[in-house]
């Protein structure tokens, strides 16, 4: 398998400066900041005080400034709900344009690039930079084809997959993809998250799916036996996502959606509790 380069125009960069930027951040997000360091990378997501999602986003260090990736369309909402938080906080918040983001993926990977750091969610994600990266010669595939291998891994990524204010955390998998912290303090949305978590409150999981037939449309109700089972999520060439009720998949016939056959499947890394 070749080593892939693709640009990720969706993704943009907001830049954390200032001594306070740790502690401001702690209190808000659903991951520990203190384990970001030059060489690890934290992926995290803004809660509601519901406990529904709201941002999702990796938070990389340089030179004693954090670097937080998230989507761009968005990233102007992201900096009101931090910059309401800011109060007294002895922190800038500066949004960098001239940052695109990229990803690298494929085979024997070297995670030493400058300004790349390793997918945290998944390391079959690869490396994420920004910048326009080092001169080595990738092979450059389009964001279809990335999309296409994230699906197929059944992971998530907000503003495709993740519904402000509807998703919940740990129907997404956000807690296997390394985005929840059960050890530290309080954060936005964690009293929620944890009952979920603690009294098994989940019923409905995202699943990665592969499609026979024409691309269902993001949304579109999912079937099985006639019932409504679930909606889907954004897809790629063959593969997508879709938000189905566990009960669902112990019965026997077949997945539909806009009159395609969806066939879903367990990644790996994912868990379901009884």
């Amino acid at each position: 398998m070749a080593i892939f380069k693709t640009f990720l125009p969706h993704r943009g960069i907001l830049q954390i400066s200032g001594e306070d930027r740790a502690t401001f951040l702690q209190g808000l997000i659903t991951n520990d900041v203190q384990k970001i360091t030059p060489s690890w990378t934290l992926y995290a997501a803004l809660l509601t005080p519901q406990g529904r999602f709201l941002h999702d986003f990796f938070i990389s260090e340089q030179d004693d400034t954090y670097f937080l990736e998230t989507e761009a369309d968005r990233l102007p909402a992201l900096l009101q709900k931090l910059t309401l938080y800011k109060l007294r906080s002895r922190v800038t918040l500066t949004p960098r344009p001239d940052l695109p983001v990229y990803a690298v993926w494929g085979e024997k990977l070297d995670a030493s690039l400058e300004t790349t750091f390793v997918d945290p969610r998944l390391p079959e994600l690869g490396l994420r930079g920004r910048g326009e990266g080092p001169s080595v010669p990738f092979q450059i595939a389009s964001l279809e084809k990335y999309n296409c291998h994230r699906l197929q891994l059944g992971v998530p990524e907000g503003g495709l997959d993740l519904i402000p204010e509807k998703s919940i955390p740990l129907e997404c998998g956000l807690d296997e993809l390394n985005a929840i912290n059960w050890e530290k303090g309080c954060y936005m949305g964690q009293e929620l998250t944890s009952r979920t978590k603690f009294r098994g409150l989940v019923r409905k999981r995202l699943f990665p799916v592969k499609i026979e037939g024409a691309l269902p449309s993001f949304g579109a109700s999912v079937f099985k036996n006639e019932k409504d089972v679930g909606s889907m999520r954004s897809s790629a060439g063959e593969y997508g996502l879709a938000l189905l009720r566990l009960d669902s998949l112990q019965e026997p016939g077949e997945v539909t959606c806009e009159g395609a056959t969806l066939h879903p499947f367990q990644p790996a890394w994912m868990v379901i509790s009884d």
